[in-house]
């Protein structure tokens, strides 16, 4: 079985390890831990890895956040992957800092990424792992937030919820989203 993993974010050195980017930095590190490369291919840099006998392509968007579906159409298309073994890997302002949330469908609740791909792929029923940043900024002031780097003293509560994060993806290839959501959607 193939699955299709997109971490969503925003190329460039500028955006690097941003909350809008944790997507990127979740699928950095399993790409890591199971000794994956990514490569440059179109509309995205990619990476296959196995896990537990499964194919997972790692796929990092290179068409910035609010095109996010181009990419991920094409890379069904190509994998020639069903939206039932597609996760969707974005930030979420709505959820506390750290608090991660697997769902099989959903809003975009604002989020320009999910917007896009719901209106590409013409669904809003698609799996997706919602990592919390928070929403610790003043009135105005959410751009500058996302788009901003990690406070010193989140830094260590982050790379802690990457991991965790990086475990449910891998548990929703190996034992599907129910059992996944049951297992990490506590606290």
């Amino acid at each position: 079985m193939n699955y299709l993993i997109i971490g969503l974010g925003n190329i460039g050195p500028e955006y690097e390890h941003t909350r809008h980017n944790i997507g990127f930095d979740v699928v950095d590190y399993i790409c890591r831990e199971k000794e994956g490369v990514f490569t440059q291919d179109r509309l995205a840099f990619r990476s296959e890895i196995k896990s537990k006998g499964r194919k997972l392509v790692l796929i990092k968007p290179t068409t910035y956040m609010n095109l996010s579906g181009k990419a991920v159409n094409y890379w069904m298309q190509q994998e020639k992957i069903g939206l039932e073994n597609v996760l969707i890997i974005t930030d979420d302002l709505a959820l506390p800092l750290g608090t991660l949330r697997m769902k099989t469908k959903g809003s975009d609740g604002g989020h320009n990424g999910l917007k896009d791909i719901a209106a590409t792929l013409g669904t809003p029923n698609y799996a997706r792992l919602r990592f919390g940043v928070g929403n610790a900024f003043s009135k105005g002031k959410q751009v500058d937030f996302v788009l901003g780097k990690w406070d010193k003293e989140e830094q260590p509560l982050v790379e802690e919820k990457i991991k965790t994060a990086a475990e449910a993806v891998l548990s929703f290839a190996s034992i599907g989203i129910e059992r996944t959501m049951n297992l990490f959607n506590k606290g």
